[in-house]
């Protein structure tokens, strides 16, 4: 019988997470099996996917109904059913983290996507979600904005676990390693344990090529030398960015201040990655999972993805090999004219919005059910 390749990539020291969560996958076992059979360590969640489990079928329906007889508003109601999913799936992963001793085990919650530029409310919001949940094996998503940087930093500090979302460039992912070291030290210097205090870094692969790929096909297009070579770099941003985000981790966990945290029991913040699902039909279906496995990293995959790669996939180590190409990738792109910088300001202001829209969609078809809900019964 062939081994499930997803179980190879737990071998080769890759965390496996799960991008998706509904109150169905919860309660049928399919979770139970999925964590047993296929070796998922953890789960991630956004507005995006809860929009999908609670509006898109009718298994939160009942709920709803009963917390709006009980005089719920919308975002109570939403809270509710959110938090139900969030502990019940943390308490699946409990005996995981627990052997594991808190380096995996994990589910995600995502702060308001409204909040992605407000410091001071995504710390208000993160603080009551994981007093509500009341999980060691939580993490609270927080936006990899310019503002989140403040609240990541506080958060750390604090000893609430943080999943840095939305994260596209090299530069911001340095700022966001650098607040996760400053709350640490921070915590440190208060003579607050770290041994339990963990963060991740959410590095977003698939969006990356979807906006480049087009840059790059218009050059193509006009042919010569730099038509040649932008021919040629199509689909390689993504998986170059992510291999220069793992080449930069791994100097900064080297490197004297956070060996220094370790001492006194810090963990790393490792990188994960994350729009794993291929969106190009003209690539492999499991492109960004292939080319970025190796030890002390996260993949987490939507359902789809997770299927592909236990049918055809073929693990081995491939993260630290073509560094050089990966530099030499990253280099072309600017000398053809395409700025990273702007690229990856773009792809963060369309990932918030991605949120948001789901997130206010799925607030007004719960409203919808709650009005319906209390009108009166026409029998």
């Amino acid at each position: 019988m062939r081994e499930n390749p997803l179980l190879k990539l737990t071998a080769f020291g890759q965390s496996i997470w799960l991008d998706y969560l509904s109150r169905s996958l919860l309660v049928s076992g399919e979770m139970v099996s999925l964590i047993q059979e296929d070796g998922v360590s953890g789960v991630t969640s956004n507005p995006a996917i809860f929009q999908k489990a609670i509006a898109g079928s009718a298994d939160y329906d009942q709920a709803i109904a009963e917390l709006a007889r009980r005089g719920k508003g919308t975002a109570e109601i939403y809270e509710e059913l959110v938090v139900d999913d969030i502990r019940m799936t943390a308490d699946l992963l409990r005996p995981l983290y627990d052997r594991l001793e808190g380096r995996d085990g994990y589910v995600s919650l995502e702060v308001s996507p409204h909040l992605a530029h407000d410091s001071a409310g995504t710390l208000l919001e993160a603080r009551r979600l994981w007093g509500r949940v009341d999980r060691p094996n939580l993490f609270i998503k927080v936006p990899g904005t310019w503002e989140g940087l403040a609240a990541i930093r506080q958060l750390t500090a604090e000893g609430i676990n943080v999943n840095v979302t939305l994260l596209f460039g090299i530069p911001r992912y340095r700022a966001v390693a650098e607040a996760y070291l400053d709350g640490l030290a921070e915590r440190a210097a208060r003579g607050l344990p770290l041994q339990r205090v963990n963060s991740v870094a959410s590095f977003f692969l698939s969006r990356i090529d979807v906006l480049v790929d087009p840059l790059l096909d218009k050059l193509a297009a006009q042919g010569g030398r730099s038509g040649e070579t932008a021919a040629a770099l199509r689909g390689e941003t993504a998986i170059a960015s992510a291999k220069a985000a793992h080449q930069l981790c791994r100097e900064l966990l080297a490197g004297q201040r956070f060996q220094a945290l370790a001492a006194s029991g810090a963990r790393p913040q490792r990188v994960l990655w994350a729009s794993t699902g291929t969106k190009d039909p003209s690539y492999s279906d499991v492109k960004y999972v292939e080319a970025l496995i190796g030890p002390d990293t996260i993949d987490t995959m939507p359902l789809e993805t997770l299927a592909a790669y236990r049918e055809h996939g073929r693990p081995a180590l491939r993260l630290e090999q073509g560094g050089q190409q990966a530099k030499n990738a990253l280099d072309r792109l600017a000398e053809l004219g395409i700025d990273l910088q702007a690229v990856t300001r773009q792809l963060e202001d369309e990932g918030v919005e991605k949120f948001s829209v789901p997130f206010d969609s799925l607030m007004r078809s719960i409203e919808g059910k709650r009005q319906a809900a209390l009108e009166p019964d026409k029998d």
